[in-house]
This record gives C-alpha cells, sequence and structure tokens, in this order.
C-alpha cells in the first residue's frame, strides 16, 4: 500500500473551463493557464484548445475554450476568490452577462460534491456544464470516465445527448 502525505490526502481534484473571446484570445488562454499555475494550484491535465461560436449571440466574436483538471488545497469558494482574482488580474470587467471577455475561468466541476453558495454566486457542478460543447469535449479529452456528479451519467453519453449542431460547430485548433 502506498502511504500519501498528509498534503496529498488533503488536495481536491477540480475541473476548470478557461476561455477568450476578446484580443488576442490563444496567448489569453497561455495568460490563463500561468496565472493558475503560479497561484498554488496544480494543473494535471490541459485539454487542447477548442473554438465555438459565442453564445447566447453567435455574432459576437468566436471564444477557444480549454478545459483544465487541477489539485488544489483550496475550498471551493477559495477556489473560485483565486479564479476571479485572475480574471481581474488579466483585465476582465464585468459589465452585462454573455458580453465579450478577455478571459473566463469557470469551476465545472469540484471533488465531485455538489454544492451551492448563493451568496457567492457558485453552484457545483456547474449547473448548465452538461450542454455545452465547449465544456464536455475538452472534458472528455482530459477524463474520458468522468461522471456527472448529480446526474450520474457519464460524459460520453453528455456528448451524445448535444444537439448535433452543437458537435458540428465546435473546432479543435
Amino acid at each position: 500500500m502506498i502511504k500519501l502525505d498528509i498534503s496529498e490526502n488533503q488536495a481536491k481534484i477540480a475541473y476548470l473551463s478557461i476561455g477568450s473571446n476578446l484580443g488576442n484570445k490563444r496567448i489569453n488562454i497561455e495568460k490563463i493557464k500561468n496565472y493558475l499555475q503560479n497561484s498554488d494550484l496544480n494543473i494535471v491535465k490541459i485539454s487542447k484548445n477548442y473554438e465555438t461560436f459565442s453564445w447566447p449571440d453567435k455574432k459576437k466574436p468566436k471564444f477557444i475554450n480549454a478545459v483544465l483538471e487541477i489539485k488544489t488545497k483550496l475550498n471551493a469558494i477559495s477556489l473560485l476568490k483565486r479564479c476571479l482574482d485572475i480574471e481581474k488580474k488579466l483585465g476582465r470587467i464585468r459589465v452585462k452577462k454573455n458580453d465579450p471577455r478577455i478571459c473566463d475561468i469557470d469551476i465545472i466541476d469540484y471533488n465531485g460534491e455538489k454544492m451551492e453558495f448563493k451568496s457567492q454566486n457558485l453552484v457545483l457542478p456547474h449547473p448548465e456544464m452538461h450542454k455545452r460543447n465547449f465544456v464536455l469535449l475538452p472534458l472528455y479529452e482530459i477524463n474520458k470516465n468522468w461522471k456527472h456528479p448529480i446526474k450520474k451519467i457519464t460524459i460520453k453519453t453528455l456528448i451524445n445527448s448535444l444537439n448535433i449542431e452543437d458537435i458540428r460547430t465546435i473546432k479543435l485548433i
């Protein structure tokens, strides 16, 4: 039996969806990854980048998205605050929901746990993640065995339930 040190036992696995649809999107994605790595978060796996239409308005600039698997000792609220701080450092200005943005970091899943912190505007797993091609396809790339913590449905089943247009419009870049 392998004995893990105490800090390893306390680490939690989380999945983050990152994206950008303003400025140099590829560089913004790299900056997000660098800030996360330099914030005491251990990035375990990173998907490739995917290009998708903006949602809900496809006329807005396209996004580049990726999903990361991380290990962290932060609790969910502290992780959210860290993500929001990074967004702010990178120049994200929140004006209107779904407006174009330099960066976006969403917690998709935190240790397979169900949580809701209304005062912090945090619901886990992310309540819309099972409908989003830009989350499901990159997540499948890095963890083909992932299951939705509430629905208990495999990632493959969730992908197969997407609208065919959602599958056709996402592009690996």
